[in-house]
């Protein structure tokens, strides 16, 4: 079965190109805003169009020449957006790293990709660097976001900026600008390294016209209001999601970007910058979901009865409406005082503009997606991975449906191997993995289809993920259980920070669960236990109880062999530093697998269940 989202809208194009028109045609005086002092600063398109011009000259009066590879070691801020157009616009790759990486893992990617210079946003990063520079043999210049010079570091932005200044002029201007539009739409713009669930990280060639092609065929089908849309940003730009819809897409049409202070700040500046967009994965909304129904049953019996009739009247209105239906009567006057009552609180802490969430990167639970949506709160759900620049498919406004990823792109293809497993083609699929043929002959086949490594199915032009290929459980029964579903449903628990599934080759699924400490915690207290150590606390008969309660309440409409049987409590999350994460938080199963193995084994001794068969 293949489906389409229609022939490609466009020419091949470039972003140095993007850039240049979305520079002209919105010339917007907030085309980003920063929080400096606690308050949000604009920077408009002239003064981004001057600073990146003058970064790219400076960046040439340093040496660096076209097809030089440049690297990006910062969190989110405008510097960010400069660095990456002033390479754009140089004709140099950049690589981005996750700011979370620690040093060894930079220190590959630095010597893989011959990285020539690097950009960190402060000197913690530049201390990473600093550890390992004498492993990256091509690494000439560290220079640093921060306005003062500090160790590690041999520039600030400032003063590569102010290099380029000095050799601004109007003859500079034209070759500068001729320069950049000479780049090919087949040229690479970025290298961005994946892990991935095993194995070393490999460098994912993206083309200028990969990520314009993705970049026109999202704008063709999400509505977007120039003059008033505003994107809060607090993604990690590394991350191909926020860079491509959060970058280079806002650009494009003419929203402004507002850089997060932090990531723990993102409820405080989501009231502040009140948001008309927020592209997050699923995470957030498991959060806020979990923040919602704690703040319910702790509010007392009205309160809470308050709010599950609400929700009761929001989730047939949602069926109604899903359906294609028009709510009406007493169903519609319902939900106008459900509204008022409760899901117009959960509104305003939102800023009170938001349009719509786009959510990707991992599965977004369905139970989830049909509150948010019962509430007023539109998660457009989307599918891509960093191979394919990244979105394949995405739900949209017309075009949305519960349970999947919504429909494909223009241009894009989509079709699903004998096994399931979910291949795609067109202007999307990356050049190929950096130093990788043989790697990129297995991702790519000879007709051009690349193989996600994700289970799904077309239905009705919708895409629905199952799961992931290689996270597929096969019990010592012959059962395939699928761990990513049951993981959601049980992450939606207030008491749950992480949950893992294992069960490979074992005789039934178990599952690994990092309580959320704050809610345990509080429900400890209440109880007058005594602890002074986590790990205590996770000792206590009653916890443990009440943790499985929790855990297993969640579950619901499983198969029997699907069902966890035994629970874990773990005290400490799951990390990128352990190897146990990967950069954008997926889970390495195997390797939790290996490294808790002896907790996991624990968990088969004295049962006398049967296998499933």
């Amino acid at each position: 079965m293949i489906s389409s989202g229609g022939p490609r809208i466009d020419t091949p194009g470039t972003l140095t190109r993007l850039f240049f028109d979305g520079i002209e045609q919105h010339d917007k005086p907030d085309a980003l805003q920063v929080k400096v002092k606690g308050t949000y600063t604009p920077i408009s398109s002239r003064t981004l169009a001057d600073r990146v011009r003058h970064l790219a000259l400076g960046l040439a009066e340093l040496g660096a020449k076209a097809g030089d590879r440049v690297a990006i070691f910062s969190e989110n801020r405008p510097e960010w957006a400069i660095a990456d157009y002033a390479c754009l616009t140089s004709c140099l790759a950049d690589v981005p790293l996750y700011p979370n990486l620690p040093p060894e893992q930079a220190a590959y990617i630095l010597r893989d990709a011959g990285v020539v210079a690097i950009f960190v946003s402060d000197a913690a990063q530049a201390a990473k660097i600093a550890v390992v520079r004498e492993k990256c043999p091509t690494l000439r210049h560290v220079i640093t976001f921060e306005p003062a010079l500090h160790a590690g570091a041999d520039l600030t932005l400032a003063e590569v900026e102010a290099r380029g200044a000095t050799v601004d002029s109007e003859a500079r201007r034209a070759q500068y600008r001729t320069s950049a539009l000479s780049v090919k739409p087949d040229d690479v713009a970025t290298l961005i390294y994946t892990s991935g669930t095993t194995g070393e990280p490999k460098g994912v060639m993206l083309t200028h016209d990969n990520l314009v092609s993705n970049v026109l065929a999202s704008a063709s089908r999400i509505p977007f209001l120039p003059a008033a849309d505003t994107c809060l940003s607090f993604l990690p730009l590394s991350h191909i999601f926020e860079r491509m819809a959060g970058h280079y897409l806002m650009h494009h049409v003419g929203a402004s970007i507002a850089y997060a202070e932090s990531i723990d700040t993102v409820p405080i500046d989501m009231q502040t910058v009140q948001p008309t967009l927020v592209l997050s994965v699923p995470r957030l909304y498991e959060k806020m979901y979990a923040r919602v129904l704690e703040n319910a049953l702790a509010g007392g019996a009205v309160k809470s009865r308050i709010f599950f009739w609400a929700r009761g009247v929001a989730e047939r209105w949602a069926d109604v409406t899903l359906a294609g239906g028009t709510p009406a009567g007493l169903l519609a006057f319902q939900y106008r005082i459900a509204q008022k009552l409760v899901f117009s609180k959960l509104k305003a802490r939102t800023g009170g503009r938001l349009r719509y969430f786009v959510s990707g990167g991992a599965p977004l639970s369905p139970e989830i997606n049909k509150f948010f949506y019962a509430a007023g709160l539109v998660i457009l759900e989307g599918y891509g991975l960093t191979e394919t620049s990244p979105v394949i498919s995405v739900n949209t406004p017309t075009a949305f449906r519960i349970g999947t990823v919504g429909k494909p792109l223009p241009g894009v293809e989509v079709t699903t191997a004998p096994d399931g497993e979910i291949l795609t083609r067109g202007p999307h699929v990356m050049k190929g993995y950096y130093n990788k043929p043989e790697a990129t002959r297995e991702a790519i086949d000879a007709d051009g289809w690349f193989h996600t490594g994700d289970i799904g199915e077309l239905r009705d032009g919708f895409l629905a993920i199952t799961d992931r290929k290689k996270d597929i459980i096969v019990t010592a029964g012959g059962k395939n259980i699928a761990p990513q579903p049951i993981e959601g449903l049980i992450k939606t628990n207030k008491y749950v920070s992480q949950a893992v599934v294992i069960g490979d080759k074992r005789k039934f699924p178990v599952v690994l669960v990092v309580p959320n400490w704050e809610q345990l915690e509080k429900y400890a207290k209440v109880r007058n236990f005594m602890w002074t150590e986590r790990r205590q606390l996770l000792e206590m008969p009653a916890i443990r109880a009440k943790m499985e309660k929790e855990v297993f309440g969640q579950l619901h409409d499983l198969a029997k062999f699907e069902m966890p049987k035994k629970v874990a409590l773990l005290e400490h999350d799951f990390s990128v530093e352990r190897g146990e994460l990967t950069p954008t938080l997926k889970v390495k199963r195997r390797v939790i697998d290996k490294t808790y193995k002896s907790v996991i084994d624990g968990l088969y001794v004295e049962e006398h269940e049967p296998a499933e068969v």
